[in-house]
């Protein structure tokens, strides 16, 4: 087991974070915040596939408006997103916004940081310090020859959080983000050292499903198995539930997460004499929305059956013809290749309805 760093907690509305509280799967809505009915169904859509915290990005005046409708209907908390304008952050506060995510030093003079640090503090509140590879002070890019290097990005996070310390203000969560995943490994290694706040991982702009995805198992990967990190979104160019399901696989590859089913299958070889890529595509596309932990195997030939997958709760050994089911490792009987994927849901169903007696 590894040792998780110890770090302060905050609350998102009922969501601790931090202190060694389970670590966070996040996403964030790509529909307009204005447009209530659809980000309403976004946001459940993403509550649904697991997501314990989604953040909203607020532009303009209607969007905060919106907060407050778009709250009443959905169960999940919700955070702000908010650049340039500090009215935004008080008007998403107002709505009843569960944290903020800021940057300090692009919405205005310290009398603005003030008012909305104490709106924050009155509302019991947190805020994210969100500091970005792409948007760091120029002052500061200037000491390290304009490359947003690891420590420019720490002494920039540095520099807002002390921002909202001055104000007293201490219900605060970090992160320190780059496309770059050694930088963003660097930037999150050397802040921990400095700070005990939570720490929100994530490599920003990561790219499409494959690419994103892998440069984010590896980022956060890394920090996670090193203990750092509280909190996580897996930023994809794609639909945000698949963020979600994403973020899972991470935290369920470290031993952090048990959520939903877990398909072990072969790359499939010559021995397959059945679909094996169809079969668990379609497993996967059909049990999405189950969220107790179950593992089911699928694979190409006996060769790699039950031995490869003892662990899995279910499984098929898939041949042409017939294969065999087998249950925790034990076979449990032959099942016709016309029936691979009914028998499986069917075992999968009865799994769940026994765990729910």
């Amino acid at each position: 087991m590894m040792k998780r760093r110890k770090t302060k907690v905050i609350n998102i509305g009922n969501v601790k974070i931090g202190g060694g509280n389970p670590v966070v799967v996040q996403s964030m809505t790509n529909t307009h915040t204005k447009d209530v009915v659809a980000t309403i169904k976004q946001v459940n859509e993403l509550a649904d596939a697991g997501a314990k915290v989604v953040r909203l990005a607020i532009p303009d005046k209607d969007s905060a408006l919106a907060l407050k409708a778009i709250k009443k209907a959905v169960q999940v908390p919700l955070i702000a997103d908010i650049h340039f304008d500090y009215r935004l952050a008080l008007a998403s506060i107002k709505s009843g916004i569960d944290g903020l995510r800021i940057n300090p030093g692009n919405i205005g003079s310290k009398d603005r940081i003030h008012e909305v640090v104490r709106a924050a503090a009155d509302a019991g509140i947190p805020i994210r310090v969100g500091v970005n590879a792409g948007s760091l002070p120029q002052d500061i890019l200037e000491q390290y020859d304009f490359h947003p290097t690891a420590e420019a990005i720490v002494e920039t996070a540095m520099r807002n959080i002390r921002e909202l310390e001055a104000f007293n203000f201490g219900n605060i969560k970090v992160s320190v983000k780059s496309s770059n995943v050694l930088v963003m490994i660097e930037a999150y290694r050397q802040l921990s050292k400095r700070v005990d706040y939570p720490l929100h991982l994530g490599v920003t702009e990561a790219g499409t499903v494959l690419s994103g995805s892998i440069k984010s198992a590896v980022g956060m990967g890394i920090l996670l198995s090193e203990g750092i990190g509280d909190t996580i979104r897996v930023s994809l160019t794609d639909d945000p539930v698949i963020e979600v399901k994403a973020g899972y696989e991470i935290l369920r590859a470290l031993g952090l997460a048990h959520h939903g089913v877990e398909i072990i299958s072969c790359p499939t070889c010559a021995r397959a004499e059945y679909d094996v890529i169809g079969l668990v595509n379609s497993l996967e596309k059909k049990l999405i929305n189950v969220k107790d932990p179950l593992t089911v195997a699928v694979m190409g030939c006996v060769v790699n059956g039950p031995g490869e997958a003892k662990e899995a709760d279910v499984g098929i050994a898939c041949g042409k013809g017939s294969g065999i089911l087998f249950r925790h490792g034990k076979v449990a009987g032959k099942v016709k290749e016309t029936e691979y994927e009914k028998v499986l849901l069917s075992e999968v169903h009865e799994l769940l309805r026994q765990k729910g007696q």
